[in-house]
């Protein structure tokens, strides 16, 4: 079950930064607190789907480099290379792409959820990692990784929000600066472009 072990290991992974990071960071940036902290739940609530499919044993089969997994990650692929994509051609002096204004928080929610859940690192990532938190010959393991999953939840919202608040309150720093948002925004479409080439290098092997 929980424990001291869990949850350093949970903090290093959560803390590294992700795509699910790098989107909620950008948005911070682009759109404040209030996106921010709205993104930063999207992203969390794209690892419900993963979760589900660990507690129900489709992960196991995905991990086997079955049909199904390989579909996913390349469409994970496609999607992260859509992102960087938009993100590096937008010329606007604020948004990090040219609807980043215009969509509504649904529309964020939608786009967070997305990131997450075309990234079947994280369906690898829950197979591998809850069993080993697992009471051996527990009579509800169910339970008990639904306990552990939920922790995990939780503390990703909360470092993603602490990320997308910081983003937040350095956004007047750079809002009249159109050379650190060019470079700003740049960036992190080649951080994107970065995870779409590792994640299509891992469906060829």
């Amino acid at each position: 079950m929980f424990s001291v072990s869990f949850f350093i290991t949970s903090l290093l992974v959560i803390l590294v930064p992700g795509t699910g990071v790098i989107y909620t960071v950008s948005t911070g940036i682009a759109r404040g607190k209030k996106a921010s902290i709205i993104a930063a739940l999207g992203c969390t609530l794209g690892i419900l789907p993963h979760l589900a499919a660990c507690i129900l044993g489709l992960s196991a089969f995905l991990h086997m480099g079955s049909t199904a997994f390989r579909i996913l990650k390349f469409a994970g692929v496609a999607y992260l290379a859509y992102l960087a994509w938009s993100m590096w051609r937008s010329t606007g002096s604020l948004s990090f792409d040219e609807e980043s204004e215009k969509r509504s928080g649904f529309g964020i929610v939608v786009r967070a959820i997305l990131i997450n859940l075309l990234n079947p690192k994280l369906t690898v990532f829950f197979f591998a990692f809850l069993p080993q938190f697992l009471t051996p010959g527990s009579i509800s393991p169910v339970d008990e990784m639904l306990f552990l999953g939920s922790a995990f939840m939780m503390m990703t919202a909360a470092v993603f929000i602490l990320y997308g608040l910081l983003a937040a309150s350095v956004r007047n720093l750079i809002v009249e600066r159109p050379r650190a948002i060019l470079t700003v925004r740049r960036s992190f479409a080649g951080l994107l472009a970065i995870f779409a080439v590792k994640l299509a290098v891992a469906a060829d092997e």
